[in-house]
């Protein structure tokens, strides 16, 4: 198989142009292509509003590879082989548990499964119908169940979200988790696209289907089951506990993969308590920030986006006192969802359909943070304060789970927001306008007030002064670390901390590699491999 880069075509095209184009690069015929297959796809728009792909393909020739490259000397020609993840078969006796069946705990599930080790998954939340059902009713004005929810349940956090599946970590475990998505569900252009996103819509109906698979394996999930304890003998596991249907129940291991979400923090707080190894550590709290989605098409695009994709961003700067304020978690036409999951605390996150369809763009606005910054020191330090500033949003937005928001222009005026601006909101149940430095820590509304005029300088109109600040963003990652070793194992011997709320992630895809490193690393230790 020859891999062909920078393959360039315009905006408007027909995709069986490929065949052509790379047949120029090979000077071949394109006759002389038996199969081409898109390996990645990425959208030009340094020279606005001339747009361009980029492609890189994969073709197979039908004869003669190796002197067609020989011949061709081009650095933009490889020869390269399919890549396969193997998972050996294991036939040991004792089943491994899973703690939280989100990306991470997903994946460890079904490589454990694949293996035929036959896992047992403990998920506190609800199967994805159900969870949606609460979301849903919580979102309309009911009450917030605090074991299912945005950030708890079939899915993880990840399964109310855009549903990114890139990130900056290289992994080649990565197209794996890709194709592992496309069989259970997702649109094939995830294995190709630069900035692949499946869309919240999609992942209900993906999540289930590799959840089937985990039971067709052998595997047994268990919903409604929060874990409770960790049995222990020598510096060891020996077991779990957990309480499922008001009853705590128990079950013999020797193996617990812990992917246990970023936002499990009674579980943080037992954890701590019983002297398992965790430390603070950096992460970044803001607000959310939306505008017209046609705004950002036209900046990106230099024109209005016709056939085109809805335009995303990414920013991030640095600011001369060693503070960095960016963008995260950047949702086109999507919305800012309601994400508590603790009785008397506001969370906001993203989320988009697969459409991304709606009027608005959103994306986190976001100030990094350290564990120098936290106002108390400890493991927990940073965990508290997220409590704090999302019980302060809470009463400032009236108490009953409204977000307090600000237009942008009245935040740098310091002055409350009276009535909207062209922005509808997209929160639910609803916003309430206010001056969100009543609530958010001075820390974070400095960083950024400064940063805004740069990140206006990378993306013109994000200074807009009608742009809608919905407050807190608190959980873009975990505040915490379990700390691991080089075999993904706690200091607890059998523990194996993983993902994203262990520290060790930061997103859908690598929450999910993680989650394949830890199930490999229970399989290296377990005996009778065959």
């Amino acid at each position: 198989m020859l891999r062909i880069r920078d393959l360039i075509l315009p905006e408007t095209h027909d995709v069986s142009e490929l065949y052509y184009h790379a047949a120029q690069v090979l000077h071949i015929r394109a006759s002389d292509i038996a199969a081409l297959h898109i390996f990645r796809r990425s959208l030009d728009a340094r020279k606005k509003p001339d747009l361009r792909w980029v492609y890189t393909v994969d073709v197979t020739l039908r004869s003669g590879e190796g002197a067609v490259l020989r011949r061709c000397r081009s650095a933009k020609i490889t020869r390269e082989a399919p890549y396969v993840y193997h998972i050996p078969r294991c036939t040991a006796a004792e089943r491994p548990v899973v703690v939280g069946f989100g990306p991470a705990g997903m994946f460890a599930a079904l490589v454990l499964a694949k293996a035929g080790l036959r896992p047992l998954v403990l998920e506190r939340g609800d199967p994805a119908p159900l969870r949606r059902e609460k979301v849903e009713r919580f979102w309309g004005g009911g009450p917030l169940d605090p074991e299912s929810n945005v950030q708890f349940g079939e899915g993880g956090a990840g399964a109310f979200s855009d549903g990114k599946l890139n990130t900056g970590t290289k992994n080649e475990r990565g197209r794996w988790v890709l194709q592992q998505f496309v069989r259970f569900g997702a649109q094939e252009e995830i294995l190709y696209d630069a900035k692949p996103h499946v869309g919240t819509d999609v992942l209900f109906h993906v999540i289930q289907n590799l959840r089937e698979e985990v039971l067709r394996l052998g595997g047994e999930v268990r919903f409604g089951a929060r874990l409770t304890g960790l049995e222990t003998q020598d510096g060891r596991i020996t077991g779990v506990r957990w309480i499922e249907d008001g009853a705590e129940r128990s079950f013999a291991c020797r193996d617990v993969i812990l992917a246990i979400g970023h936002s499990a923090r009674d579980t943080f707080r037992w954890l701590h308590a019983a002297g398992i190894p965790m430390q603070p550590k950096p992460f970044a709290m803001g607000v959310r920030i939306e505008h017209p989605q046609a705004v950002i098409d036209r900046a990106q695009y230099g024109k209005p986006r016709g056939e085109l994709p809805p335009a995303d961003y990414k920013l991030a700067v640095h600011l001369p006192d060693g503070g960095a304020a960016y963008t995260f978690c950047m949702c086109p036409g999507g919305q800012v969802v309601a994400a508590a999951s603790q009785p008397g605390g506001v969370v906001t996150n993203g989320m988009s359909y697969a459409a991304r369809g709606g009027e608005n763009a959103n994306s986190a606005l976001l100030a990094s943070v350290t564990p120098e910054d936290f106002p108390e020191p400890g493991p927990l330090g940073g965990m508290l304060w997220q409590e704090q500033i999302e019980q302060a949003c809470f009463r400032l937005g009236g108490a009953d789970y409204h977000a307090p928001a600000q237009l942008l222009g009245d935040f740098l005026a310091h002055r409350p927001s009276a009535a909207e601006g062209g922005i509808r909101p997209t929160y639910r149940p609803g916003v309430r306008l206010c001056d969100l430095h009543d609530a958010l820590p001075k820390k974070l509304t400095d960083t950024l007030e400064q940063a805004m005029p740069r990140l206006a300088g990378l993306l013109p109109g994000f200074d807009a002064p009608d742009a809608l600040l919905t407050a807190p963003e608190t959980r873009s990652s975990s505040p915490v670390r379990i700390v691991r070793g080089e075999d993904c194992q706690s200091e607890l011997r059998g523990l194996y901390p993983c993902g994203e709320g262990a520290g060790y992630a930061g997103g859908i895809l690598s929450a999910a590699v993680d989650g394949m490193r830890c199930a490999e690393a229970v399989l290296s230790r377990t005996e009778d491999k065959t």
